[in-house]
């Protein structure tokens, strides 16, 4: 129960310093993500395939994170903070986050540590688990209705309010 409440109380102060709230929908910018989200995709299977493996987890990282901006914002939510929308996913969509906190998670290792492994293969996987998370937000954001919107943003007010 206490993880609960840090992660309401985190997300309430997003929203009290302006870093979470709510926006207009936005197809264009929701298109905009998606078009993101595909391109560092494409560019983490280049990385890997000439042996950037480290490089490429940062890329399959943000490839998940601009999908999940393509969600917020078709609801109608900018969230300026990485783990606050990560938070949103599971909160407010009843989404599973597991796989983008791993990549995170690595990203973060990858990118600032220098005493870490990975293999080639790990790194397959990590895509493999980045398109199947694409998928997924990309299904549930296309069969969002205007009414699923404006249920969303109710529930995300009660969510940061309660």
């Amino acid at each position: 129960m206490r993880n609960i409440t840090k992660r309401h109380e985190f997300l309430h102060k997003l929203y009290s310093q302006g870093q979470l709230r709510v926006v207009e929908p936005s197809d264009g910018l929701k298109v905009a993500y998606l078009q993101k989200s595909e391109s560092y995709l494409i560019s983490a299977r280049i990385l890997l395939d000439n042996s950037r493996i480290e490089e490429a987890v940062s890329m399959v990282y943000y490839s998940m994170f601009y999908m999940v901006l393509a969600l917020l914002f078709k609801t109608g939510i900018k969230c300026e903070n990485h783990s606050g929308a990560i938070i949103l996913l599971k909160k407010l969509y009843n989404l599973e986050n597991n796989a983008i906190e791993l990549a995170k998670k690595e990203r973060v290792d990858k990118q600032y540590y220098v005493d870490f492994s990975i293999t080639r293969a790990e790194v397959k996987d990590l895509l493999s688990s980045a398109e199947e998370f694409n998928a997924d937000i990309l299904e549930y954001t296309e069969q969002m209705s205007r009414s699923d919107v404006g249920r969303l943003q109710k529930t995300f007010h009660e969510l940061i309010e309660g």
